[in-house]
């Protein structure tokens, strides 16, 4: 079998075939551009040679391209580049892609998951709703600032600087409205401040260019929801033919359809690329890592992981132990006595890998989430529901949380 290593950069391929059966035999080497009609020349090239297998690096974005054109004809792999690296000094273009085969072959090298077509799309659509939504943040910050300038405090009597009462006043002061009773006639009953406070707080100095200033800000703010909003559309639409997987997903604490159509696009609608959920919580990035050298362990560090992944994760696990009565508080109530609050997140966010997976390849909508559960976490639920149960187990696997002590003891 033939297996072809590619050297991936912004404007050239290296790439070289090399036989698995004869690997000291001298591999074929061919340079190439990233032009389209370069990529096609490849192709035949590659089909020509009897290439079954192709391993390229992940350089920035430009392996996708290259990845592609080969995908319908051949089974890749995309490695990193930091398992590929060549020692100080022997740095060579074919040479690192003829290390590619070689280290494929020996099984060394760390490839990364790539989805199919359909999740890729998802995921750019996800991963774009993301970026559009700390641009909104960030523009907030920026018009808060803006405020600060005109000597405006707006935000200190508004619990929401953008909602609706916010964004009237907002509005009106942008287009020249500098009366501060007027402002705050604008103000929504439900304002927890006195018409007074309201008006004290627009009481400011807003210069002309401030005010354009501000003006332009409302207008891309505009355009930011309503660029989130139609992504929100395609997202639904995209993963329509697996709406029961959201639907299941969504169900789980902490988690709701916005988070649930994040994570089936970064590991997909049944997770079935990671045998196990302990496959999933190392890809992403939230177990234990290892550093042992001389029998000891000298970091414990986590992974850099899939990071959008985590932040969805780490998200949910916070929001779930405020869930009364879920698994993840029982686990959370569980761990205190000999965590902290901040470290437990972790170890909250590798219960919500494997809840989560859990759901996902879960059929029956109407089973109860305890029968998801193996048997001693279902016993620590258990005992954190049935205070009862502990005095009977004596206490095993159970969450140490104080009960009530009988009015007997009391008494004493």
């Amino acid at each position: 079998m033939k297996i072809a290593g590619i050297d991936v950069h912004k404007k050239v391929l290296m790439v070289v075939v090399v036989d698995a059966s004869t690997p000291e035999q001298e591999p074929e080497r061919r340079r190439f551009t990233t032009m389209p009609s370069e990529l096609h020349r490849l192709l035949l090239w590659l089909r020509e040679q009897g290439v079954e297998e192709a391993v390229m690096e992940s350089t920035a974005q430009y392996w996708r391209s290259v990845w592609l054109e080969l995908e319908p004809h051949m089974r890749l792999h995309l490695a990193q580049a930091f398992s590929n690296r060549a020692p100080r000094g022997r740095k060579h273009d074919f040479k690192d892609a003829e290390r590619l085969v070689r280290r494929l072959i020996a099984n060394e090298l760390i490839l990364s998951f790539v989805p199919d077509g359909e999740q890729r799309i998802w995921r750019s659509m996800t991963r774009m709703k993301l970026q559009l939504t700390r641009d909104r943040v960030r523009l907030q910050n920026q018009m808060e600032c803006l405020l600060e300038e005109m000597r405006i405090k707006l935000s200190i009597v508004v619990s929401n600087l953008l909602g609706a009462s916010g964004l009237r006043i907002l509005q009106a002061l942008a287009q020249g409205e500098t009366d501060p009773k007027q402002l705050a006639q604008l103000g929504d009953e439900r304002l927890q401040c006195t018409e007074e406070q309201l008006v004290d707080a627009l009481t400011g100095r807003a210069q002309p260019l401030q005010r354009a200033m501000l003006g332009l800000q409302l207008e891309r703010l505009q355009l930011i929801d309503w660029q989130i909003a139609k992504l929100n559309s395609m997202i639904a639409q995209a993963m329509k033919p697996h709406q029961d997987a959201v639907i299941r997903l969504a169900e789980v604490p902490g988690l709701g359809v916005d988070s649930a159509q994040q994570v089936i696009a970064e590991v997909g609608a049944q997770a079935s690329t990671f045998p196990s959920a302990a496959d999933l919580s190392s890809w992403v990035g939230t177990c234990p890592g290892k550093e042992e050298s001389a029998e000891e362990n000298h970091s414990s560090r986590s992974a850099k992981g899939n990071k959008y992944l985590r932040r969805v994760l780490n998200q949910a696990a916070h929001a779930a132990v405020t869930k009364k009565g879920s698994y993840f508080q029982a686990v959370f109530r569980h761990l205190l006595p000999r965590l902290i609050s901040r470290p437990s997140g972790p170890s909250l966010i590798g219960s919500a890998v494997w809840f989560g997976r859990s759901c996902m390849r879960a059929c029956d909508l109407s089973s109860k989430a305890a029968n998801l559960i193996p048997g001693p976490r279902r016993n620590a639920l258990r005992c954190w529901r049935e205070p009862h149960h502990a005095e009977r187990t004596g206490g095993r696997f159970s969450p140490r949380v104080p009960h009530e002590r009988p009015q007997e003891s009391l008494a004493r």
